[in-house]
C-alpha cells in the first residue's frame, strides 16, 4: 500500500519532522495544563485572588478544552486537521499574551479560558495527523506511544517550569514561556504538516457542543464552589441539577439526530468506551494528586516555586518509562495487562501518598511519584492506541477527540474535586484545632480563608502563637491531603476492577482498518 503521506508528495523524512511538529505543539498543551501550580503563592501575592480563584485558574483551561474538544474534533474532520492545528496553536498564543498582561484574577481566568478553547482546537488535530501520517499499524503504536510520552511530559513538567519562571520573574512568566515554542510549532506545521479532512464529514451539531459543554462546566462549578458554598447550599444543589439536566438531554439527542457531535456507533465500537474511561479515571487521580502535591511541596514542606518543582520530575520520568514500556506490553499480553495493571500501579501510589505525616520524609513524595507515575505512563499510551486502533482513518479527528476530550474531563474534576475535598477538610480541621486551643475569633477566621499556604502564619501570626498554629495548620494540610489521596486510590482501583472483564486478554490480532458498525463504505480520505 502507497502510504497517504507520499500520495500527498510528503516523502518519509518529513513524514518524522510532521510528527515533530505536532508533538511540539501538544507539549505546550501540556505545560500549560500545570505551569501555574507552582506560581499559585506568588500570584496570591501579586492579585489577591480567592481560593475559589485559585482553583479556577488552574482548572478552567483543562475545563474548557474538555468542554469543547469533542466539537472541535468534528470541527478538524470538517474543516481541517492542520488547519485546526494552526488555528489552536494561534489562539493559545494570543490569550497567553493577554494572561501575562492581566491586572485581576478573574482576567487570569479568562485567559486561561480562551487558552483552553485554543487547545481544544489543537489537541485532536495532533492525533489525527499521525493516524494520518501513519496508517501501518506498528508505525502507528509508536507515533502513538511518542505522542502519550509528550503529552504526559508536558503536564508533569509544568511544575518545574512554573518553579523556575516563578522565582527568577514572576507568576506572569508562565504565560510567556508559550510564545517561543508555539512560534516554532507554527512555522515548522506550515511546512512540512499535511492538510488532511473527511470530504463527508456531516453538519455540525451546534446544540450537542453547547449542551455537552454546559453540563461539565455546571459540574465543575459545583464541585469547586461546594466548600465555599456549602455542599448542601441551594447553588451547589441547582448546580448538580443543572449538570445532570443538561447530560441526559445531550444524550439524548445523540441518539435521536441523524449526524451527532458522538456517534453512539463510535462508542461501540470494541475498546472506545474502556480505553476512554481509563484514561478518564487515570487523568483524574494524576493531575489532581499533582495539583496537591506542589501545594504540600510549598506550603507544608516550605520550598520555593522552582524548588518544588524540581521535586516533581521523578513522576514525568516514570511516566515516560511506563508509556514506552506499553507498547510491547500491549502486543505481548494485550492491553488490559498496561491498562489494569497501570491503574493498579497507580492505585498503590496513592496508598503511599496517603501515609504521609507532618514529619514524613520527602523520599515517600519520591516513591509515590515514581510508582504513580510508572502506571499512568503505563495506562495513558495503551489505552490511547486501544481508542485510536479502533476508529476509522476518516474518522480520526473524532476518536481524536474522544481520547483527548475523557483526558481533560478527567483532568479538570480530578483539580477540582481532590481541590475541594483539600479546603473542606483542611479549613474544619484547622479551624476546630484552632477552637479548641481558644484561638481570637480573628485567627479562626483567618483560618478559614488563608489558603493552603502554611508557611505563611509564620509571619501573620503573634511569635508567641506561632509554632503551636504552624504544627495544627501542618497536621490539617496532611490530614487533608490522606483524604485526597485515598480519594484518587479508591478510583484508581474501581476503575481497574471495572475494566477488567471489558478488556480482552491475550495478544491483539492483527486487523485490516476498523469501520464503524452500520456506516456506508468509508470514502477515500481527502488530503492536500
Amino acid at each position: 500500500m502507497t502510504h497517504p503521506a507520499v500520495e500527498a508528495g510528503l516523502p518519509r523524512a518529513p513524514r518524522i519532522w510532521a510528527a515533530v511538529a505536532v508533538c511540539l505543539g501538544l507539549f505546550v498543551l501540556g505545560l500549560d495544563l500545570t505551569v501555574l501550580n507552582v506560581a499559585v503563592p506568588d500570584l496570591q501575592r501579586d492579585l489577591a485572588p480567592s481560593t475559589a480563584q485559585v482553583q479556577w485558574a488552574v482548572d478552567s483551561y483543562a475545563l474548557v478544552l474538555g468542554s469543547a474538544v469533542l466539537a472541535a474534533g468534528a470541527v478538524g474532520d470538517r474543516w481541517g486537521r492542520r488547519r485546526s492545528f494552526l488555528s489552536g496553536l494561534a489562539v493559545c498564543a494570543a490569550a497567553s499574551t493577554a494572561g501575562a498582561l492581566a491586572t485581576g484574577p478573574w482576567q487570569v481566568i479568562t485567559a486561561r479560558c480562551v487558552m483552553g478553547a485554543g487547545a481544544a482546537l489543537l489537541m485532536p488535530s495532533t492525533l489525527a495527523v499521525l493516524h494520518h501520517l501513519y496508517p501501518e499499524a506498528a508505525l502507528r503504536r509508536r507515533a502513538i506511544s511518542a505522542w502519550a510520552a509528550v503529552a504526559g511530559l508536558g503536564g508533569l513538567t509544568g511544575p518545574v517550569t512554573g518553579g523556575w519562571l516563578v522565582e527568577h520573574f514572576s507568576w506572569r512568566a508562565g504565560f510567556w514561556i508559550n510564545l517561543p515554542p508555539a512560534a516554532c510549532a507554527l512555522l515548522l506545521a506550515l511546512a512540512v504538516v499535511p492538510e488532511s479532512r473527511d470530504p463527508q464529514a456531516p453538519a455540525f451539531d451546534t446544540t450537542g457542543a453547547a449542551l455537552s459543554a454546559g453540563s461539565l462546566f455546571a459540574l465543575v462549578w459545583a464541585v469547586t464552589e461546594s466548600p465555599h458554598r456549602g455542599w448542601t447550599g441551594v447553588p451547589t444543589l441547582a448546580a448538580f441539577t443543572a449538570a445532570t439536566a443538561l447530560l441526559a438531554a445531550f444524550v439524548a439527542r445523540q441518539r435521536r439526530i441523524a449526524h451527532p457531535l458522538l456517534p453512539p456507533r463510535l462508542i461501540r465500537l470494541p475498546g472506545v468506551a474502556s480505553g476512554a474511561a481509563a484514561l478518564a479515571l487515570m487523568s483524574f487521580a494524576m493531575f489532581g494528586g499533582l495539583f496537591v502535591l506542589t501545594l504540600y511541596l510549598q506550603g507544608v514542606l516550605g520550598h520555593s516555586p522552582f524548588e518544588a518543582g524540581l521535586r516533581t520530575l521523578p513522576l514525568p520520568a516514570a511516566l515516560a518509562v511506563g508509556a514506552v514500556a506499553a507498547g510491547p506490553t500491549a502486543r505481548r499480553f494485550g492491553h488490559r495487562t498496561p491498562v489494569v495493571g497501570g491503574l493498579t500501579v497507580v492505585c498503590a501510589g496513592f496508598l503511599v501518598l496517603a501515609g504521609t505525616g507532618p514529619d514524613s520524609a520527602f523520599s515517600r513524595c519520591v516513591t509515590f511519584e515514581l510508582v504513580t507515575g510508572l502506571g499512568a505512563g503505563l495506562v495513558a499510551a495503551a489505552a490511547t492506541d486501544l481508542v485510536q486502533g479502533a476508529v476509522p482513518g476518516r474518522s480520526a479527528g473524532i476518536g481524536s477527540a474522544v481520547n483527548d476530550a475523557t483526558r481533560q474531563v478527567g483532568s479538570a474534576l480530578g483539580v477540582a474535586v481532590q481541590g475541594s475535598i483539600l479546603t473542606s477538610v483542611f479549613t474544619a480541621r484547622l479551624t476546630g484545632s484552632l477552637t479548641r486551643a481558644s484561638a481570637p475569633a480573628r485567627l479562626v477566621e483567618a483560618a478559614r480563608h488563608g489558603g493552603f499556604d502554611v508557611t505563611a502564619w509564620q509571619t501573620a501570626l503573634p511569635e508567641a502563637a506561632r509554632a503551636s498554629v504552624q504544627d495544627a495548620a501542618r497536621s490539617a494540610f496532611t490530614d487533608a491531603m490522606t483524604c485526597t489521596a485515598l480519594t484518587a486510590a479508591a478510583v484508581a482501583a474501581l476503575a481497574a476492577a471495572a475494566l477488567f472483564p471489558r478488556l480482552p486478554a491475550g495478544c491483539p490480532a492483527t486487523a485490516a482498518e476498523p469501520s464503524l458498525p452500520a456506516a456506508s463504505p468509508e470514502p477515500v480520505e481527502e488530503t492536500a
